[in-house]
């Protein structure tokens, strides 16, 4: 590996770390709800949740969200040695998620407005809004999905440049382990819940930028 191509590794790993950290605080201004009532089925948790904090992270989350497609080049890098095919369908199928995210998260502040306005006559809105953004977030969580996959096969194929233990730390088991800590101990875990899939996606490009030193 020369030089520049373990250089490209590490800013492009970096990138993906930053993504996480900016995306993360984002969202945690606008989800974050002491009260932890994320799981309620309505938007409950963003009433008492300001309109300017709200702002504030919205501007911060969708201005951060595209640096994700750099550290997907990262990942492809960094599977490329296994199979440059495989790597390059992750990569793909990585961006299109984080690129379906940046949609869904761009609507966050809109709809956290129209819950502090709710009442009978705004309904048949938030029902829209379910319809064309909520159900966004689950092609992400099928594209973090199809991604760790991919990832696990190539990096116990032991030709990437993972070593073979670091399949264990692939996305989606990390997002869980996040949803594990909020339901083991939620006054910890409800930090993590609003971020958690930043919060896995920060530990996951973390990770993969320390095996880069581990390269021959």
């Amino acid at each position: 590996m020369t030089k520049c191509e373990r250089i490209t590794l590490y800013v492009t790993g970096i990138f993906g770390i930053l993504a996480a950290l900016i995306v993360g605080t984002g969202e945690f201004l606008l989800h974050f709800d002491p009260l932890s009532r994320f799981s309620e089925a309505t938007y409950v948790f963003m009433t008492d949740i300001p309109n300017n904090r709200q702002t504030l992270g919205h501007f911060i989350a969708v201005l951060g969200s595209p640096l994700y497609l750099i550290g997907c080049w990262h990942i492809y890098l960094m599977l490329k040695p296994a199979s440059k095919t495989w790597a390059f369908i992750a990569f793909i199928i990585s961006s299109y998620g984080f690129i379906i995210g940046g949609d869904w998260i761009s609507s966050r502040a809109s709809i956290g407005a129209i819950i502090h306005l709710q009442d009978n006559s705004l309904q048949n809105l938030i029902k829209l809004y379910d319809l064309r953004y909520e159900s966004l977030l689950s092609i992400i969580r099928v594209t973090t999905s199809v991604l760790s996959v991919i990832f696990v096969l190539l990096v116990l194929s032991n030709k990437s440049h993972y070593r073979k233990w670091h399949a264990i730390f692939n996305p989606i088991v990390l997002l869980l382990l996040s949803f594990l800590l909020y339901v083991i101990n939620p006054d910890l875990g409800k930090y993590i819940m609003p971020i958690a899939l930043n919060v896995a996606f920060g530990i996951f490009f973390l990770l993969s930028t320390l095996q880069i030193r581990n390269i021959k």
